[in-house]
């Protein structure tokens, strides 16, 4: 951990106090309150007033931090959307930090400006507008439902926009935009329709091995030539394996190829022919024969995808599962009674699984299914989250983030193996002694979050303050009063002038 001189261990505590006042917290903005303002802005949640202050704040710093804070409304973050500073605006297309599972919308009207803003090429830009799109692009902020309007939208900029959708777009929805009457749509409408042009994608195609080659390999329409290369050379068989455009033809003699893991993979397939299913399934491949008898015909490739993202992995690796097409929700309520445990764990991926499955998979034999329940579910059980922070260490900082997860009655584990358990067990405040032996813990972490506990008494909390190994702890302790408070920030350097 970083060495922070006293005063900035003050400021850096008051900013995390929880029962700070609006009038304490406002002075942290104060040019001399500089080491508390990323955990003030950008690590907890604000008072209106304190937010009304720190959208206007003179600093881009300031307003970059709160941009990215996760525990703001996207409503009051979006406030930054014509912030002079394009490092502000950048921040808020790239959305909160830490990047933790899915994210809340940014309202339309915000995405609507960050999509369509234009460069002024009358100044250097050390950021352009394009780059700020891109963020937003990956940063979860665009539902689906916005997505739905942009072919449509009366906004030519996000017309042109929608082209790169192409694959997900209805054949009236391209035809549209390929007779759109501006003609920048017009033009990326037909970039984009080669895509689905056999003959532009074996033009295109790069003959050496590459991520370019891969991706239009895996995605793009495939013309016969490229096919019959491809299984002339047993080359890329995997990716024509993967590609829902492959011929039936094509899929058929993969079916049988020697590489088990192309057979995996065509066994997967949404379009597969009964007959090659009920074959993989004899397959001698277990990993095949698994895979064509997990799903039965009629199938989709939304449900393929949504599997390969869960498939061989641990709930601990997937964590909160972001998913661009969504299975509906009947697939998922047959996956959760399913006997497959696999198919259980994707159920568990569903943020909207109904009240009585969630019940259901809470107590899953499965640990995976239970802990994938707890990072994906907003009604998971607060014990089934509490289990899931113990044992899935990978997933804690976003499992911190839920309102689900206990934060009383966590006493049997102050002598946890694991810092971070005994750290989150150390805040308690129900447990039926102050815990007092762990501010001599081994670990910062478990030290801080035990000073910080208000069961302490105050004559021993004003003590910890002047000890920098609790000191941050300390000061934000929830009880201590705000004069107590005003006063660290007058020995730190803030006058109470500055605040007025």
């Amino acid at each position: 951990m970083p060495s922070f001189p006293l005063t900035d261990l003050w400021l850096r505590g008051v900013a995390a106090n929880p029962a700070a006042p609006s009038e304490v917290l406002l002075r942290l903005l104060e040019p001399a309150g500089r080491a508390g303002w990323k955990i003030l802005c950008e690590e907890r949640d604000l008072p209106p007033d304190v937010i009304d202050a720190v959208v206007a704040h003179p600093e881009p710093v300031v307003r970059r931090r709160f941009a990215s804070n996760r525990h703001a409304a996207p409503e009051q973050r979006g406030r930054l959307v014509n912030d002079a500073d394009a490092f502000v605006r950048a921040a808020l297309a790239s959305g909160p930090r830490p990047r933790l599972g899915r994210v809340d919308a940014l309202p339309d009207d915000v995405l609507e400006i960050l999509l369509t803003a234009q460069g002024d090429s009358r100044q250097e830009q050390l950021l352009t507008a394009d780059e700020i799109r891109q963020e937003l692009a990956f940063s979860g902020q665009i539902p689906q439902s916005f997505r739905r309007t942009m072919p449509d939208h009366k906004s030519p900029e996000l017309r042109r926009q929608a082209t790169s959708l192409w694959l997900w777009l209805t054949p009236g929805q391209r035809d549209a935009l390929l007779a759109d009457p501006d003609p920048a749509v017009r033009d990326a409408a037909r970039d984009q329709s080669r895509i689905l042009d056999p003959a532009a994608m074996e033009a295109d195609l790069p003959e050496r091995d590459c991520h370019g080659r891969s991706i239009l390999l895996v995605n793009y329409a495939l013309s016969h030539a490229v096919v019959e290369a491809c299984l002339a050379d047993r080359r890329d068989l995997w990716s024509l394996a993967q590609n829902r455009h492959t011929p039936a033809h094509a899929v058929a003699r993969l079916a049988r190829d020697p590489d088990p893991r192309v057979r995996e993979r065509v066994a997967s397939r949404a379009d597969l022919d009964p007959h090659l299913l009920a074959e993989l399934a004899k397959d001698p491949d277990c990993a095949v024969r698994t895979r064509a008898l997990l799903q039965p015909l009629p199938r989709t490739w939304a449900q393929r995808d949504v599997i390969d993202r869960v498939v061989g992995r641990t709930a601990d690796e997937i964590g909160p599962l972001a998913v661009f097409a969504e299975p509906d929700m009947d697939w998922y309520s047959a996956c959760a009674v399913s006997a497959d445990p696999l198919l259980r764990r994707v159920a568990a991926t569903s943020p909207g699984l109904p009240d009585d499955l969630v019940n259901r998979l809470a107590d899953d034999s499965d640990p995976h299914v239970r802990h994938l329940l707890a990072c994906n579910h907003p009604l998971t059980p607060p014990g089934t989250v509490l289990d899931a922070f113990i044992t899935a260490a990978r997933q804690r900082p976003y499992l911190l983030t839920l309102p689900q997860l206990p934060r009383t009655g966590l006493q049997a584990l102050l002598d946890h193996e694991d810092p971070e358990v005994r750290a989150l067990a150390a805040a308690d405040t129900t447990l039926d002694q102050p815990p007092i032996r762990l501010l001599a813990d081994p670990e910062t972490g478990v030290r801080r979050a035990a000073a910080g506990n208000p069961l302490l008494p105050p004559d021993l909390v004003s003590t910890l303050l002047e000890d920098p190994e609790v000191a941050e702890g300390a000061a934000a302790n929830p009880n201590l009063p705000a004069e107590r408070l005003h006063e660290l920030l007058d020995l730190s350097g803030l006058t109470r002038a500055t605040a007025e």
